[in-house]
């Protein structure tokens, strides 16, 4: 993230010596206001044009067994007001951010001190510790009560202990019945309005650093800020686990003055979707060369049990070479950039350095480099702490490019230093890292953005337990502060009363069309595709629009929303738009308006839930249409629903600059899909258009054609894969037969045979009309 812009219009420092001083800050777009009162006892109040909604209360600190701020005795108080636009490298929402914010610096006569800062639609604030002699900081304690104003329903993930992995389903219930509750809770939590209002109160943290994370707990006075004692001493508890043996009295041993930030976004539900605050809250990325560290899609195994059946499937399926290969494949033929290999690929989940006796691990790695694929490698966390000093190291030695690190399941300082010091050891070696068993994000992905993602979500690996009615929460709570690495993509798709599933044979709950918006509707750097390959080459048209959905945006816009019951939000990458939307238990009937269009003709495919979803959950619709920017499209979604979209533009700037330098004037048709809409001729060979042509029996017998006809050539010893391109004609024979990635030239030769002797394919068309397409075919070779 770089700062591209930063004005200090302001700096005044007022030197006082009051007892129980106020100090007002307000947004720069003078909605908000944030007023501290200081005194015995300290409270933050957020009015929002004058009207409070939500106080930070009691706010307290005790460091090296003293209570800081003397009491709120205040010694001067200075203030700033700065703009600047913020550029994350993995931009999760927007690729440019506008923060800005006016600020005051409250020091007490103890030298501690309060940074309240008001943005335009949150407040935040920190405590800075007094400066010592001493390196550390003892923090025996920090104290804050959350206190909405009268009316809201907190909506809150529950745990049994500090033991948690952030993986438990939402509470929602009133204020009054938290506190009686006495449940523990993480963060973030939301408050709404129980009125019409569509108020919301979103309460996170972020620079959570050398400290523990916070999490909240219902007491009779107020819904309180409680933390896990520092871990004096540990040790391990099984292969992935720990057992803490000996507690402090204390939270943190800190080195520096900043602690982390307390903020609150005061907005409505579709704010909730666009507000970036954690972002303008996060440090900056310490991270010089930051090209090697690439977001992508997934395909993952685990969820599917690592068993592709089908034809094409001519081995055991499991954890073994064959398999991984299988996966590989798949993921070149969508252009999907990783494949991760669960628990299972080692021989031993203690041992991260030797895969199983049947992955034949580096051969796979040769293997999947050769057809543009990178392998993700899964590790309990504690086999990286006791490996630490090579793992990283080792595996950059060997090709890997991301690990996936699992089970922390703790979130006191200890374990928040353990992820820090894992980017940062990673980052040396260019290694992307994602985080599953893991507490929610709070600032350090961005310090060091080769933290791609982490999980703490209730995801489709929930199996029964992840029902649409928690999912529809996640966008305005869980994924509103980072990264949420949810795994979706169940092709097996039932309506919630229906739902039996277990491994190998997984389902997801909701439409068919809820799981392909999810990756509109979802933000994560790494996105997985959970369900088998053979099921989504089942279901070739869902999986090329799943396929086709950044993990990185230009832009976000919400286009409808209530928090925890419907969303619909539009992303641009480039110069198209993605449209997803998901809805809970009840259907939905939405118009759009598509005013973010750039001026012109476009082209919208829009997968919708059928007649029947919400019974046969599997049910969906597929239609091309003609928009513009003053287009309206009204939208239908079942029961545990969605919508996912599209838009592509009829002419592209660079298609339109190309054909002013040419004087061009050609006749023009809309052709259906993620690229560019090309002007055509009668004879025009076409990318993508409604029905693409197809070889007979479909994909998978396409494959067993390949397997089953290939003469690999007995003069070489090489794995990889030859691309071949050719035009599929009116009449589904093939011309044009040519190679465009090559391999070798045995290789080639061999893949160009084996195109030019399939049989007649059914031609695409367009419109209603056959026409010709252009196809790739990739033919893979491995080495025997």
């Amino acid at each position: 993230m770089r700062k591209t812009l930063l004005t200090t219009l302001l700096a005044l420092v007022a030197v006082v010596s009051a007892w129980g001083e106020d100090v007002k800050v307000a947004a720069q777009s003078g909605g908000l206001t944030a007023t501290l009162k200081t005194g015995a006892s300290m409270s933050l109040t957020i009015e929002n044009y004058g009207h409070r909604v939500f106080t930070f209360d009691n706010i307290a600190l005790t460091a090296n067994g003293k209570s800081c701020s003397k009491q709120g005795k205040v010694s001067k108080v200075t203030r700033n007001t700065v703009a600047e636009t913020l550029r994350p490298v993995v931009p999760l929402k927007q690729a440019e951010i506008k923060n800005r914010y006016n600020e005051a610096t409250v020091t007490f006569r103890d030298g501690s001190a309060l940074v309240v800062r008001v943005m335009d639609n949150a407040v935040a604030y920190r405590w800075l510790l007094p400066k010592t002699k001493n390196a550390t900081t003892k923090v025996d304690g920090e104290q804050v009560v959350m206190r909405p104003a009268d009316g809201f329903v907190a909506h809150y993930q529950t745990c049994g202990s500090f033991n948690t992995s952030y993986e438990e389903p939402y509470q929602h219930k009133p204020l009054a019945e938290w506190q009686a509750s006495g449940h523990l809770a993480t963060l973030p939590a939301l408050f709404s309005a129980a009125d019409d209002s569509d108020q919301q109160v979103l309460v996170g943290e972020s620079d959570v650093n050398d400290y523990p994370h916070m999490f909240l707990r219902g007491e009779a006075e107020g819904v309180k800020a409680v933390f896990p004692n520092y871990p004096e001493q540990w040790e391990p508890a099984g292969d992935r686990s720990e057992k803490i043996t000996k507690e402090g009295d204390y939270i943190a041993l800190h080195k520096g003055q900043q602690l982390p930030w307390r903020w609150a976004v005061v907005t409505d539900s579709r704010g909730l979707i666009e507000q970036t605050v954690p972002v303008q809250l996060a440090r900056r990325s310490v991270l010089g060369d930051t090209s090697w560290i690439k977001p992508g899609q997934v395909s993952w195994e685990w969820w599917n049990g690592a068993a592709p059946y089908g034809p094409d499937v001519n081995f055991k399926a499991g954890c073994n070479y064959e398999t991984y290969c299988y996966f590989a494949d798949f993921a070149a033929h969508y252009g999907i950039r990783y494949i991760l290999l669960d628990e299972g690929w080692a021989k031993s989940t203690r041992d991260p350095f030797h895969g199983n006796d049947d992955l034949r691990l580096p051969d796979l790695i040769k293997y999947c480099d050769s057809i543009g694929v990178k392998i993700i490698l899964w590790l309990p966390w504690l086999a990286v702490e006791q490996n630490f000093d090579t793992l990283f190291k080792t595996y950059a030695e060997w090709g890997i490019t991301a690990v996936k690190i699992d089970f922390m399941d703790h979130a006191d300082q200890w374990m928040n230093d353990f992820y820090r010091r894992v980017v940062a050891e990673a980052a040396k070696y260019k290694i992307i890292v994602d985080f599953h068993g893991a507490f929610t994000p709070s600032g350090l992905e961005y310090e060091y953005p080769n933290l791609i993602s982490y999980e703490g979500v209730r995801g489709l690996e929930q199996m029964g337990g992840c029902v649409p009615e928690n999912t529809t929460f996640l966008p305005f709570i869980r994924n509103a502060v980072g990264a949420a690495d949810f795994t979706p993509g169940g092709m097996l798709n039932m309506q919630p009363e229906h739902y039996r599933s277990e491994r190998p044979n997984s389902a997801a709950m909701g439409t068919r069309c809820f799981q392909m918006a999810l990756y509109v509707v979802l933000e994560s750097g790494l996105q997985m595709l959970a369900d088998n390959p053979t099921r989504y080459y089942q279901n070739d048209d869902c999986t090329r629009y799943i396929a086709s959905v950044p993990t990185t945006w230009d832009e976000t816009r919400c286009l409808a929303a209530k928090a925890g019951e419907y969303v619909v939000v539009a992303k641009r990458k480039g110069e198209q738009w993605f449209i997803g939307g998901i809805t809970n238990g009840q259907p939905r009937d939405l118009t759009l308006k598509l005013d973010f269009l750039d001026m012109g003709k476009h082209q919208l495919t829009a997968y919708s839930d059928g007649v029947s979803a919400d019974y046969q959950a599997m049910h969906y619709n597929k239609k091309v249409s003609d928009v513009n920017n003053t287009s309206y499209v009204n939208i239908h979604m079942a029961r545990n629903g969605g919508w996912a979209g599209v838009v592509t533009p009829f002419l592209t700037k660079e298609m339109k600059r190309q054909m002013a330098a040419s004087g061009s004037k050609g006749p023009l048709r809309l052709v259906e899909g993620p690229g560019p809409i090309r002007p055509i001729d009668s004879e025009q060979v076409f990318e993508i258009v409604e029905q693409m042509p197809s070889f007979p029996g479909g994909f998978v017998a396409m494959k067993d054609f390949l397997e089953s006809n290939l003469k690999y050539p007995d003069e070489e010893c090489v794995s990889g894969r030859t691309i071949v391109s050719f035009i599929v004609e009116k009449d589904g024979s093939r011309s044009n037969v040519c190679v465009t990635k090559a391999l070798s030239p045995l290789c080639d030769k061999e893949a160009v045979r084996l195109i030019k002797s399939m049989p007649r394919w059914v031609p695409g068309k367009q419109n209603g009309h056959l026409v010709r397409v252009h196809y790739n075919v990739p033919v893979s070779f491995r080495a025997k």
